[in-house]
């Protein structure tokens, strides 16, 4: 079967993708691994625009309930990855082809287009204790969940721009605030850092820190850390920790068909949520929107959604090989 679009990711993005195209009658598979993207594991999101508080793993139900609404539309690939994604059948003029995507399970599905909602994975620590306590201490979206550290001692691990952003969002809860780098200074934009330290919720900065274990019972309670220019190991006790390090985004399988910054983001116009591959368009945290957010990710993928369709009906008029 060839599809109308072919979109990858069940976040809100995704989603978002998935209802529209499905309300203009194109017939669509849905390939991923689970639904509602990174954000399942917050026990409490207060920003979903129309739910004051809903939990990751509610939002990721609601999200499934309405796609599958659109189940004569939408066919549901899922627990399945994509692999690769590569251009067939293209017409060398109009630079139109159609799409051939390949998935863990080895099966391909082909497309006259594709939305890319795979979004990101946030970079870890990869240390003891962090797996255990994620969710329950650990937290990876500042925006996301300070308000539930409202009181809380709080170390925030990275002090490059994304670091220092959570500390600022943190001031209005936390009750103190430790910031951990591994370098010997701070890596954000100076007017940033300044912001930052004449707050007096931050009580360190912590500098050639390389973090060892995340320690707690139930619940965090504390991170182990390596001074690296002593040698000596300390532990900072904490009820909360952010990692902020940045994060990678799940764009490997189209680093061959498309153009990506050098972080790995997929380069889209923002007018149109499209790439540098004619029906290949993008949405949310898999691209280089620097606002990642899930009202964010689903507003854009509605834009990628409408230009999908727009596409299908051009290429339709302007491609010999169309349908």
């Amino acid at each position: 079967m060839l599809y109308d679009i072919i979109i990858i990711g069940g976040g809100p993005a995704g989603c978002a993708a998935a209802v529209y195209v499905a309300r203009k009658r194109l017939k669509t598979i849905l390939i991923t691994e689970s639904f509602g993207g990174q954000s399942i594991v917050s026990d409490d999101i207060q920003n979903w625009i129309g739910e004051p508080h809903i939990s990751g793993f509610d939002l990721a139900k609601k999200f499934e309930a309405h796609v599958r609404a659109f189940s004569d539309m939408v066919d549901i690939k899922i627990p399945e990855r994509v692999t690769e994604i590569k251009s067939i059948k293209c017409d060398s003029e109009s630079r139109i082809c159609d799409f051939e995507v390949t998935t863990d399970k080895g099966n391909k599905y082909e497309g006259k287009s594709i939305i890319l909602t795979a979004g990101a994975r946030r970079r870890k620590l990869n240390i003891p204790g962090e797996e255990k306590f994620e969710g329950k201490g650990v937290a990876y979206c500042s925006t996301c969940d300070a308000p539930l550290f409202s009181g809380k001692k709080v170390a925030v691990v990275g002090g490059g721009n994304a670091g220092l952003e959570a500390v600022i969002d943190l001031f209005p809860y936390a009750s103190e605030i430790y910031i951990m780098e591994y370098a010997d200074s701070l890596k954000g934009d100076p007017v940033t850092q300044e912001e930052v330290k004449k707050n007096p919720k931050l009580k360190e900065m912590i500098f050639n820190a390389k973090t060892v274990e995340v320690l707690g019972d139930k619940f965090v309670s504390g991170i182990k850390y390596l001074n690296t220019k002593t040698g000596e190991e300390k532990v900072l006790e904490v009820e909360g920790i952010f990692v902020e390090i940045g994060s990678v985004p799940n764009s490997e399988m189209v680093k061959n068909l498309i153009d990506l910054d050098k972080y790995g983001q997929v380069l889209i116009d923002s007018k149109h949520s499209a790439t540098s591959h004619p029906g290949v368009f993008a949405a949310g945290d898999i691209t280089d929107d620097p606002y990642k957010q899930n009202n964010i990710s689903a507003g854009d993928a509605v834009k990628a959604a409408l230009a999908a369709y727009n596409y299908l009906l051009k290429r339709a008029k302007t491609s010999p090989a169309a349908e």
